[in-house]
């Protein structure tokens, strides 16, 4: 009962004992009828809220049980009441129109995904069309066009690995890797890159199966390098390293560039944060690490960045436990 209802309840008792009392009728008498009164209604009360107590608990069972809760007005049994049933059916034409609605918005989005991976491929037939025409070009123009040209295929490579990002489990492979192929695979990719800013590599240690698709640890090792790349400081290195942590692999990628700031470290990984260096030098969309960390969770790799101010970065990847018997 809801508190207007018990009011109206007590005021409707009041007017009539009030109304007894001045046609005559005793004192005890009334007093007797309000006390069943008031029992009778206590009692239809409390049954009331025992039933509703039991449906609730029933109704919650199903839910927690259910895997697809959206489903849950399809699993309920028939409800008892009128008013019940019709609130029911309400709620489900509305979770109709919301499942349509989610499933409207996925398929949009799975079209433009499946547009952008085929304008992508499309888009790499002229960008490799205009580096066979820049070895012709005179030196410094060649140069220059083939750099800037490095960087749409950049580019143009990151944006399809983010339209892959959203289903990632669709696309790559766990199997046996050789850590080095994925290291002088990723350097090959970026090499104009490197050498137009002057970076000079260095590897070691690096003779290590790691269990990861091969592809996409490539993807995340060359934006690792293309930042160390963008954000050099004075005679640029980058070490590329690798140890065993019992039946894990790490990755080393140290560059002794100019470093994070300390209070940017914990944003790095957020979509679309530049940060104070992205913003000085220009060129950053923020979306390079951000990927990383998205692709390196879904392929259960670990992820993690230490940088000092002005004087270096490190980021550590951990690749995860596998043995062949688990492939």
């Amino acid at each position: 009962m809801t508190l207007k209802g018990g009011i109206l309840h007590f005021a409707f008792m009041a007017a009539s004992a009030v109304f007894l009392l001045a046609t005559g009728t005793q004192t005890g008498v009334i007093v007797i009828l309000l006390i069943a009164w008031g029992i009778t209604l206590l009692c239809v009360q409390s049954a009331g809220y025992i039933r509703r107590r039991n449906r609730l608990r029933e109704l919650e069972c199903i839910m927690d049980e259910l895997d697809k809760k959206y489903l849950f007005f399809e699993c309920i049994p028939r409800a008892p009441g009128a008013y019940e049933r019709r609130l029911f059916t309400l709620f489900r034409r509305a979770g109709k129109s919301m499942i349509q609605a989610v499933s409207d918005a996925q398929a949009a989005q799975q079209e433009y995904r499946e547009y952008v991976e085929s304008w992508v491929h499309e888009v790499k037939t002229p960008i490799t069309a205009a580096q066979l025409i820049c070895r012709s070009a005179e030196p410094p123009i060649r140069q220059k066009l083939t750099q800037e040209l490095a960087q749409i295929e950049a580019h143009v490579e990151r944006a399809l690995f983010y339209a892959r990002a959203e289903s990632p489990e669709k696309d790559f492979i766990i199997r046996q890797t050789n850590l080095e192929d994925i290291v002088s695979e990723a350097v090959s990719q970026h090499r104009t890159l490197l050498i137009s800013n002057g970076v000079q590599v260095e590897t070691k240690d690096l003779e290590h199966i790691v269990y990861t698709d091969g592809k996409w640890a490539v993807f995340i090792l060359g934006q690792l390098l293309q930042n160390a790349a963008r954000y050099h400081g004075d005679k640029p290195m980058i070490t590329l390293s690798s140890r065993l942590l019992g039946r894990q692999v790490q990755l080393t990628v140290h560059d002794n560039g100019i470093g994070i700031p300390a209070h940017e470290l914990t944003r790095v990984f957020d979509r679309g944060f530049t940060g104070s260096n992205g913003r000085s030098r220009g060129g950053s969309t923020g979306m390079g690490l951000y990927l990383c960390r998205k692709l390196a969770d879904s392929l259960e790799m670990n992820l993690r960045i230490v940088s000092v101010e002005g004087m270096e970065t490190t980021v550590y990847i951990t690749f995860p436990v596998r043995s062949p018997q688990s492939e």
